[in-house]
């Protein structure tokens, strides 16, 4: 077995904002109605969080849980942790109507960072930042593909698919340009 590596290999790149490509990291895509029996524990059990409110990601040290869609979980752990969420997911979930999928290796994950972190991703995604709260996770675009991103208090944390890795880390280095400011 080979080792896990990210997208880029921890790229990372200085402008007025610190872009960083981080992984890899475990990642979970938990498909359950919220009112599946047993999957609020489930998800804590393996997150160690509550399930998150429509919009939100609640965090837990290195891991998480973040809403996506009416019936689309987000976890996220240390890769090595996956397997094993894996499997305690289907133990508790069992008879019960869910699908629980490994990611990890089909995300790109970046952190925008800085005091003028906001700026880079306000000129990329069609999302309004001045209302966007530390926790909320929005499922949006930056630039032409799809993408997800949470704020919290250093700055964002962005996922992207893996094969777009290149031309998203290429946006956030042009977005990120002394000069290229909104203001």
């Amino acid at each position: 077995m080979s080792d896990a590596v990210s997208a880029l290999g921890g790229a990372t790149w200085q402008g007025f904002a610190t872009i960083r490509e981080i992984g890899p990291i475990g990642m979970i895509t938990l498909r359950a109605k919220p009112e599946v029996k047993g999957l609020a524990a489930a998800v804590k059990a393996v997150t160690g969080t509550a399930l998150p409110a429509a919009r939100r990601i609640v965090m837990n040290g290195e891991k998480a849980a973040g809403w996506m869609s009416p019936d689309e979980y987000l976890l996220v752990l240390p890769y090595a942790e996956v397997a094993d969420a894996l499997a305690a997911l289907a133990k508790a979930l069992a008879g019960e109507h869910h699908l629980a999928v490994d990611v990890s290796d089909a995300r790109a994950v970046f952190r925008v960072e800085g005091t003028e972190a906001a700026q880079v991703l306000m000129k990329l995604s069609p999302v309004d930042h001045a209302t966007l709260e530390p926790g909320e996770l929005r499922r949006t675009r930056t630039a032409q593909v799809a993408a997800a991103f949470w704020k919290d208090d250093t700055g964002y944390t962005v996922v992207s698919f893996r094969s777009v890795a290149g031309y998203v880390m290429g946006l956030l280095q042009h977005s990120a340009q002394k000069g290229s400011e909104l203001f």
